[in-house]
């Protein structure tokens, strides 16, 4: 089982408590907090990752898109596999949509380098600039994780060597959470889908 520190809980229970009606509008998920007196939601993390053909990308190029984005390792014996699965059927409703990118962070630099990403990404038969494969510094891949609301992190005893969660998140322009799927679990995907669709006619207004 995921073993969740008590700050990956606290998340997981808020992001659990703010998903949206399937009829309603997409609400931003997690904590809102204070900022030199204004209220500020919550955003994800610092990116600054490589792609698979070495470019570097930051939050900066991301927020030119929305995008779905997942944690996992090319080498992950568990959910991975289960995830790409999911991830592979909205890479095919979004394929044709320049306003949609796909987004899938290594947790696992030291063996996922670029080279090994890419090859992975030619196996899958995907499009790396529509699909982004980024490989950075482990520490502070597990910890932007954290802002994903998904835990991820080192465990000797976990499958792969590594503990962590299978969800697929959906980020707007502005760097904020709206929306997430279980990766293990084939019924939550058409909603995802859905709620991409609801999040670009935001945009178009």
């Amino acid at each position: 089982m995921i073993k969740y520190s008590a700050l990956i809980l606290g998340l997981l229970l808020t992001l659990l408590s703010c998903k949206e009606e399937p009829t309603g509008p997409l609400k931003v998920l997690g904590n809102t907090k204070m900022v030199d007196g204004k209220e500020v939601q919550h955003t994800v993390g610092i990116v600054n990752h490589y792609s698979t053909d070495s470019t570097l990308i930051t939050n900066k190029e991301l927020e030119k898109y929305i995008y779905v984005a997942d944690f996992f390792f090319t080498s992950c014996p568990s959910i991975c596999p289960k995830v790409t699965k999911e991830m592979m059927k909205i890479y095919g409703a979004v394929i044709d949509d320049p306003m949609v990118r796909m987004v899938s962070f290594t947790i696992d630099p030291k063996r996922d380098t670029p080279a090994k990403m890419k090859l992975y990404a030619e196996n899958l038969g995907v499009d790396t600039k529509k699909w982004l494969f980024l490989n950075g510094d482990m520490d502070a891949t597990h910890e932007l994780a954290n802002t994903y609301f998904v835990p991820a992190m080192v465990d000797k005893n976990a499958p792969g060597g590594f503990d962590h969660s299978g969800k697929i998140i959906l980020v707007d322009k502005e760097g904020r959470v709206r929306s997430f799927s279980e990766g293990t679990d084939p019924a939550t995907t058409p909603q995802l889908i859905k709620d991409i669709e609801k999040l670009k006619e935001e945009y178009k207004k």
